[in-house]
């Protein structure tokens, strides 16, 4: 069985106006993580994936809050600082050639240096190496290592950065044992009842419940068993535990989802019955949907919501409308405070969990793309028609298909939409994303 990979976090912490944004946009380039045919999901971006040689990693730029007062800023950086400690394998603090050392940045270099956590030094707007040097080596009395001069607006010095923070990179970290247990993040925004959702979990007294250590992170899963089975939840020591951080902080809050959805197969997104979905919601859906993840969304609190036959059917409805991108995602109506449904969760778990996870023969796949072109016929440009040659499934979690045509160009998003339907028709996929890849190959081939 392969193993897991697991993508590195790095995440930027540093003042304001040191260039965060400005570095991370270099870095990301336009390799913007959040993909723009996805509606529903500002284009706020604080993650996106970077590739540098071979190696790939979620970047997280953990600022966006411009506090005006000194010491908002200070308790702004020790939030920022707590949350890359706690989700991050590689901290880049971010401090500015031209301000100089400021007495906040000794005082978070303090934090970074206690969480023995990898922290990688960078000095931003140095715009010429030999004008700037001295000013440089005076952030070595931050004691964290040698400071990186840089320029992001000119893009001066980031290999040599990017060397430091990939060296980090545990090669045994990425790489987590593989295991056959489901991987379950329980995700949401604060106060829908994540926290009673997993209280009620594990309070059951037909649930084991041991705590094992997280991966590289100081994150605990825990195992859960329910009916013989064993399910790993992520992160929920995080969740359990109230954060000194103001939860309000819907930055933050973000952050912490990319973490953990990164880490699963299948999200559970919880949102409240009475507010329904939220733009946070949305949010931390889409990352799901974009990272391929299966997707459960329960709708909490279903006990306090005045009910006649039809309510079911009118929330189910504005949920689908708001998630609009992923109709393949299942809705579970539950109450953790009664423990309403909670076992019904555990089934639905099993079951977009084998979906997640299963493959369709080559054969198989290749009649129903036959047929679905009989029934409607492929979309044609300037008088060339597309011609759908070959279809097969080349990975799993999630499903994910390579179609061979004649032209790339002819193959609307809507005739691959098409074709989905068509696949989910025959075996249902409930919960899970499914991806295709189009390739172009000649008559010949």
């Amino acid at each position: 069985m392969a193993k897991r990979k697991r993508k590195p976090i790095v995440a930027v912490v540093g003042r304001p106006n040191v260039g965060k944004s400005t570095l991370f946009n270099a870095l990301a380039g336009q390799r913007i993580s959040i993909v723009q045919d996805t509606p529903g999901i500002t284009r706020d971006r604080i993650y996106a994936d970077v590739t540098w040689l071979d190696k790939v990693f979620t970047l997280i730029d953990t600022g966006g809050i411009e506090p005006d007062s000194r010491d908002v800023i200070l308790a702004q950086m020790r939030a920022q600082a707590e949350i890359a400690i706690e989700t991050a394998d590689v901290i880049l603090f971010l401090v500015d050639v031209k301000q100089g050392l400021v007495d906040s940045d000794a005082k978070v270099a303090d934090m970074l240096r206690r969480s023995r956590k990898p922290v990688v030094l960078v000095v931003n707007k140095v715009d010429s190496f030999e004008k700037y040097m001295t000013d440089v080596y005076e952030f070595y009395n931050l004691g964290i290592g040698d400071p990186h001069p840089i320029s992001a607006v000119n893009r001066l010095g980031l290999g040599d950065m990017l060397e430091d923070v990939v060296s980090h990179f545990q090669e045994s970290g990425e790489e987590e044992e593989e295991d056959e247990r489901p991987r379950v993040a329980i995700v949401g925004k604060p106060n829908v009842g994540k926290s009673s959702l997993i209280n009620k979990l594990l309070g059951e007294e037909r649930l084991i419940v041991s705590d094992i250590a997280g991966t590289t992170r100081d994150a605990v899963d825990t195992e859960i068993a329910y009916k013989g089975k064993e399910y790993v939840f992520i992160d929920t020591a995080g969740l359990r535990r109230k954060n000194k951080i103001k939860e309000e902080l819907e930055k933050y809050m973000i952050v912490r989802a990319v973490g953990a959805v990164e880490r699963a197969d299948i999200v559970v997104l919880v949102i409240d019955a009475v507010e329904g979905v939220s733009e946070q919601d949305a949010k931390i859906a889409g990352i799901a949907h974009e990272r391929g993840k299966a997707v459960i969304i329960a709708v909490n609190k279903w006990d306090a919501v005045e009910k006649d036959d039809r309510t079911i059917y009118q929330v189910t409805e504005k949920v689908r409308n708001v998630l609009s991108y992923m109709p393949y995602a299942e809705i579970i109506f539950i109450s953790a405070l009664t423990g309403q449904r909670l076992n019904k969760l555990f089934d639905l778990i099993d079951m977009v969990s084998e979906n997640h996870a299963m493959r369709v023969a080559t054969g198989v796949l290749n009649e129903i793309m036959t047929e679905a072109v009989a029934l409607q016929q492929p979309p044609a440009d300037k008088g060339k028609r597309l011609r759908l040659y070959y279809i097969t499934q080349v990975a799993v979690k999630p499903p994910t298909f390579v179609i061979f045509v004649n032209d790339k160009e002819l193959m609307h998003f809507s005739y691959t939409r098409y074709i989905e339907n068509q696949i989910r028709e025959t075996f249902g996929f409930r919960g899970t994303p499914l991806r295709f890849i189009i390739r172009e190959r000649n008559e010949k081939e």
